[in-house]
């Protein structure tokens, strides 16, 4: 089957996929965004530090009113997922699920991030009702509340210190914590409760979290669960074509300030990219690697004519 050529395709649907595409299509370009809203870690999160946005608004409402804005300006969109990518000599041949083929241009990777799972009973049933997988997004709706950090490594401790400028009480639940002196050190001279040693069993509540069982046997008492294992990045089709990931995570990838891979005609925006997890960075950085996408297939298209 012959593959339709596309000036950018956008792998990803979230914030910084949708803004991407908005502003490749207003340049003129010919866009496929592909993905689902629903897969977004915005989906069903609250926002409420979003510049002109008033008040709280759900993610849902802003990734379906994102998503209208980019097809009205004329960007396609296909709830399809890509199976492989390959460089050819002119475009990136994308596979896709539905077994049809896409060429473009020029990419640009808006995957996000795929947050790591305790996978314990009741983490998925209050996800969004007290369990979070973002201090930074979260931990102003805790104030004066009593919450639970999970994780071993230095992102679950950032993220318990963290929470004490919030909640009343901070609880990090670990099995063996792996970090540097320094930031142990912190911990320990913080207020933050460390139950060490054991580990998540079951999440509980009724119409959002109330308790926390523990391996231990132990039940604590809590308002909300932060689950902080780090998070691993869509990497696989990207590393198919030779994106470089950041060297100190290589969980995310490494991007230049114009949202540039080290492939010509790639970019990437979002949380792929690494923190902060936050819409706002997303959003600016969908302007900025839409718009450069843009420019690179207009000049691939000069040159092919």
């Amino acid at each position: 089957m012959e593959s339709v050529i596309r000036d950018v395709v956008i792998i990803g649907a979230g914030p910084a996929g949708i803004q991407a595409a908005i502003h490749a299509v207003r340049k003129k370009a010919d866009v496929l965004m592909l993905g689902r809203i629903e897969r977004s870690s915005l989906y069903s999160a609250h926002v409420e530090n979003y510049a002109c946005v008033k008040g709280v608004q759900t993610g849902q409402d802003l990734l379906e009113a994102g998503l209208a804005q980019a097809t009205a300006f004329g960007a396609e969109v296909m709830d399809d997922d890509v199976l492989k990518i390959r460089q050819l000599d002119q475009c990136f041949q994308l596979d896709l699920e539905s077994g049809e083929s896409v060429c473009a241009h020029s990419l640009v990777f808006a995957t996000g991030t795929a947050r790591k799972k305790l996978k314990v009973p009741g983490e998925k049933k209050f996800f969004g009702r007290g369990v979070s997988y973002c201090v930074d997004c979260d931990a102003n709706f805790y104030r004066n509340a009593v919450v639970a950090v999970v994780g071993n490594a230095s992102a679950a401790i950032d993220g318990a210190l963290t929470l004490t400028g919030y909640a009343s009480t901070v609880y990090l639940v670990s099995q063996e914590l792996n970090a540097s002196r320094e930031m142990i050190a912190k911990l320990t001279s913080s207020t933050v409760q460390l139950l060490s040693g054991t580990w998540p069993k079951e999440i509980d509540g009724e119409n959002g979290v109330q308790s926390l069982l523990l391996t231990n046997g132990e039940t604590i008492a809590t308002d909300g669960v932060f689950i902080e294992l780090g998070s691993k990045g869509a990497m696989e089709l990207a590393l198919e074509i030779g994106v470089q990931l950041d060297l100190d995570t290589m969980t995310h990838i490494q991007v230049d300030r114009m949202c540039k891979t080290n492939v010509d005609g790639v970019y990437a925006a979002g949380d792929i990219t690494g923190h902060p997890y936050q819409m706002a960075k997303a959003v600016g950085e969908g302007c900025v690697a839409g718009m450069e996408a843009a420019n690179f297939a207009r000049q691939q298209r000069k040159e092919n004519q």
